[in-house]
């Protein structure tokens, strides 16, 4: 019965996308275009009414598991649960991939950073040094190296770019012990540059302009580096960094609980293995609501998607990704990558991000793919422009406004560009307020919140804009059925994996002689 139902649904589909094709004038093949027509024909079937019905069993879910559908919760559970049965049952091949997240941090005794050589001196927490919250746990005796810090501290704040980049730790020596300069990049950019050329453990200092001399508390956000992290004053950083050679003990007593969430991961049944088009969505909502716009709309736009592509053959292998503890810190996505091989991520043609699609008093923004407006990140990887393109092409030829947004950082593609991979996306507006130059092209409020209920309790399936959930899961259905079909001006992964390969080659005889 099931077989039948499911080839019911295969020849009805079929007939609704390929209707089209037999009521198109002849046109030669520099005019056909195929996958357009595809996938506006697939668009047509992703109804923002159909999306609703999903988002109203999440808000379901959430009434049920005491009002949020956050990472670590049943509501989680339950909204996987959801997702999952809907995608086995139009056959996609289905799995899940754990994901860690830290439930709490502890500090059992205050740390330790003493100066064994050249002379015995003991730091006073907390006035020359303080615990970095989140440090995983450790005693380590070994020898001070510092990472190309500014001294003495250049005159403008935030200035030193110690420890930013992996070239800063040329000639770290594994098992010492690294001192970097606060500065220009996160605290966690620095550490994890450190742990992968073998440090032992991370003394930071301030960078010593005014105002940026003491140690201060703060959450470096990563739990599994593995060795103790300290933050000290700048007094403390330049004592150290003044004599070569200086061994320091350095000791934190404390401990991360973790818990496990799931990614869930969906495989069409068609398509090349080595073409993988990946579109993907956090579930996730924060424990103060049940997040049926962040991310209810983005889920439920991808699902509806992915149910109405799972019966037609296409030519690229399309995957579909449901992000847990994106709330967290986008930890689903970002383990997700970090334990795909090269060869897989090189797979990954192109990924597209749908993260709060619904927003109340929306504006409809693109991912910035080219830099055209010249702020914030910059440009995404080679392919990102041409995804923007594609979706301003479907916005553009419906008379919609749009509008780019920076790659900031603040969803999940951030793994994927940081890995080479071009992605793109639609965003609706989180916190931030709408001008009045917005409200004259989108319509709304200005002067007013993007999503009124972002990160509330209100955040509810009253907090939903119909009219762009039904306008934006028709693009999510768009692109995504175009680049199931044809993936002609996204760079191929595979070259571009060959000339890192061959790059890498050229330049190991002059590593060597070094």
């Amino acid at each position: 019965m099931r077989l039948r139902r499911n080839l019911v649904r295969t020849a009805t589909l079929v007939t609704a996308v390929t209707l089209p094709l037999a009521f198109t004038p002849p046109a030669s093949a520099a005019t056909a275009d195929i996958p357009d027509v595809l996938a506006n024909a697939l668009s047509s079937q992703v109804k923002g009414k159909n999306v609703k019905k999903h988002l109203d069993r999440f808000q379901q879910i959430a009434d049920a598991n005491g009002g949020n559908r956050a990472a670590g919760t049943p509501g989680y559970d339950a909204s996987l649960a959801y997702v999952r049965d809907k995608l086995r049952r139009a056959g996609y091949k289905v799995s899940t991939t754990d994901v860690e997240f830290p439930v709490s941090w502890e500090e059992f005794s205050p740390s330790v950073l003493q100066q064994v050589t050249p002379e015995a001196k003991t730091y006073a927490n907390p006035s020359d040094f303080l615990t970095v919250i989140d440090s995983s746990g450790g005693d380590v005796t070994a020898q001070i190296q510092v990472v190309d810090a500014v001294i003495p501290p250049p005159p403008a704040p935030n200035t030193s770019t110690a420890g930013c980049e992996a070239a800063d730790f040329a000639g770290f020596v594994p098992g010492r012990i690294a001192l970097i300069q606060r500065g220009t990049c996160p605290f966690v950019d620095k550490a994890t540059n450190a742990k992968a050329a073998g440090a032992a453990g991370v003394i930071f200092f301030n960078e010593g302009q005014p105002g940026r001399t003491d140690p201060f508390s703060f959450d470096i956000r990563e739990w599994r580096f593995g060795f103790p992290i300290v933050f000290a004053s700048t007094a403390v950083g330049l004592d150290l960094a003044d004599t070569p050679g200086t061994t320091v003990r350095l000791k934190v007593d404390a401990k991360t609980t973790v818990g496990q969430t799931k990614n869930l991961i969906a495989d069409s049944l068609w398509g090349k293995k080595g073409e993988v088009v990946m579109a993907g969505a956090h579930l996730d909502s924060v424990t103060e609501g049940p997040g049926i716009n962040d991310n209810g709309s983005g889920s439920a736009a991808l699902l509806e998607t992915a149910l109405k592509l799972a019966y037609l053959p296409t030519k690229n292998k399309v995957r579909f990704a449901f992000w847990g503890a994106e709330e967290l810190g986008l930890l689903g996505s970002d383990q997700y990558v970090a334990g795909l091989s090269q060869a897989e991520r090189d797979k990954i043609r192109l990924y597209l991000n749908f993260d709060m699609v619904a927003s109340k008093n929306d504006v409809t923004f693109l991912y910035d793919g080219d830099d055209s407006d010249a702020e914030g990140a910059g440009a995404g990887p080679a392919g990102s422009a041409e995804i923007e393109k594609l979706f301003e092409k479907f916005y553009g030829k419906r008379g919609l406004g749009f509008k780019g947004t920076d790659f900031d950082g603040r969803s999940d593609y951030g793994a994927f560009i940081a890995a080479g991979i071009p992605a793109g996306g639609i965003f609706t507006g989180a916190e931030g307020i709408k001008t009045a130059e917005e409200a004259a092209v989108f319509g709304g409020t200005a002067d007013a919140p993007y999503d009124p209920c972002y990160h509330a309790a209100c955040d509810s399936i009253t907090n939903i804009n119909a009219a762009a959930l039904d306008r934006n899961s028709r693009a999510i259905g768009y692109a995504t059925a175009f680049y199931a079909y044809d993936l002609s001006t996204i760079p191929d992964r595979d070259a571009a994996s060959l000339a890192r390969s061959a790059a890498a080659t050229k330049r190991a005889p002059e590593d060597a002689a070094r």
